[in-house]
């Protein structure tokens, strides 16, 4: 519990110190998200953990990836990227495990991730057209991915990999009865 307390300020105040670095008020930032005032405010307070697919859209509406926001501003920029440095983050709402591989602060529009995502889970993302400038590659090293982007189904078995445009509306399954691993390749297009 005390991590899930720890991880909640950390993201907490990362947030509210990038809304300020932009000068956004609450409201300026929930209508650029889509997401509440009500819900930044709790979010910037530390009374609830994000899920995945709102603390994307938050992310987009400050013109950050998920990667970049987890990164840490005053570690110094090196090319080199320890597995038991990089940053570990679960979603509250399905408990995949997210971790971010890629160097912090290199200037790469690539970022990399690796997912641990659960048996069952299911994470949806809205259609963004700010997201239209980013894609992603999703390369499944175990267990069964479904991805629906639109009205196409892909259905990934271990060593597939789908390309795919973020800013249409898509989705994460794991129909699979064990957890699936796969990396995000993302190419942020800036």
């Amino acid at each position: 519990m005390e991590d899930v307390l720890s991880l909640d300020r950390s993201i907490a105040e990362r947030l509210r110190g990038l809304r300020d670095a932009q000068a956004l008020t609450l409201d300026e930032l929930a209508a650029r998200s889509g997401v509440s005032r009500a819900m930044i405010s709790r979010i910037e307070r530390a009374e609830a953990s994000p899920t995945a697919a709102l603390l994307a859209r938050l992310c987009e509406a400050l013109g950050l990836t998920l990667s970049t926001f987890f990164a840490e501003n005053d570690e110094p920029a090196l090319p080199l990227s320890r597995r038991n440095d990089q940053r570990l983050w679960r979603d509250p709402h399905t408990g995949y495990l997210r971790r971010s591989v890629s160097p912090p602060g290199m200037p790469s529009r690539v970022d990399i991730v690796e997912v641990e995502f659960p048996a069952g889970a299911r994470v949806s993302f809205p259609p963004r057209e700010e997201s239209r400038v980013m894609t992603q590659h999703v390369w499944l090293f175990e267990g069964e991915l479904q991805m629906t982007i639109g009205e196409a189904v892909h259905r990934l078995e271990p060593g597939d990999c789908l390309f795919m445009d973020i800013g249409d509306a898509f989705d994460f399954h794991n129909p699979g009865d064990r957890p699936a691993r796969y990396a995000v390749i993302l190419d942020r297009g800036r």
